[in-house]
């Protein structure tokens, strides 16, 4: 688990190719160019881990594109100690960009392969979720409710309503929406039953399933 000079600088491209694509959160950008993406994935990918390009995982899951997480990471405006659910932990790497951000992270995975896999490296890399959680995503994790953020790693065919139930008042849920092509879409809790949808364009991402295997 080597993280060099090399990578630090491939990084930094990467963050580059971020900013030049549209993020412009500072701290999101920061947490791209800290965490070593290539130990996230399969060796042979090497090469591969500073593209920004998403890549296949354990469990026909994949690590997204990291355009795609510094974009729903900075949709959720975490501020440090917000207490945030992620739907999906699959490798762990948006897991560990929110531990980065200083958020509370809950976070629940289906795949029970990547589940024990993500569970025993992320402290290995100093990343510490307050939660993973093996368990389907669509029910989110009501006994932790509410949270300040929730954010979807997969593509949803429709919007959980346990997820919307689950957000405070002000809080924000980042999910991409639709079946072969996803639209990400915020949604933001303005009231009991009032909520704020925003749209923001099209996304490619696995699909989110239900009940746990």
């Amino acid at each position: 688990m080597k993280d060099t000079f090399k990578h630090r600088g491939l990084r930094q491209k990467l963050v580059e190719v971020v900013k030049a694509k549209g993020i412009t959160n500072d701290n999101v950008l920061k947490t791209i160019g800290n965490i070593p993406r290539h130990l996230f994935m399969d060796s042979s990918f090497l090469d591969h881990a500073y593209q920004d390009k998403a890549f296949p995982i354990a469990a026909d899951q994949t690590i997204s594109q990291p355009y795609t997480v510094a974009f729903q990471s900075e949709l959720l405006q975490i501020t440090p100690g917000d207490k945030i659910l992620e739907i999906g932990t699959g490798s762990g790497y948006q897991t560990a960009v929110l531990c980065e951000l200083g958020a509370k992270v809950y976070s629940i995975e289906r795949q029970h392969e990547l589940f024990k896999k993500t569970s025993k490296f992320l402290p290995k890399l100093g990343y510490r979720p307050k939660k993973l959680i093996f368990g389907d995503g669509y029910i989110g994790l009501k006994e932790e409710a509410p949270f300040k953020g929730i954010i979807v790693t997969a593509g949803a065919p429709f919007v959980p309503k346990a997820l919307l139930a689950q957000l405070e008042i002000g809080g924000r849920l980042v999910i991409p929406v639709g079946e072969n092509v996803q639209t990400m879409t915020l949604f933001i809790r303005k009231g009991p039953k009032d909520f704020e949808k925003h749209e923001f364009g099209e996304f490619r991402f696995v699909p989110l399933l239900e009940d746990k295997n």
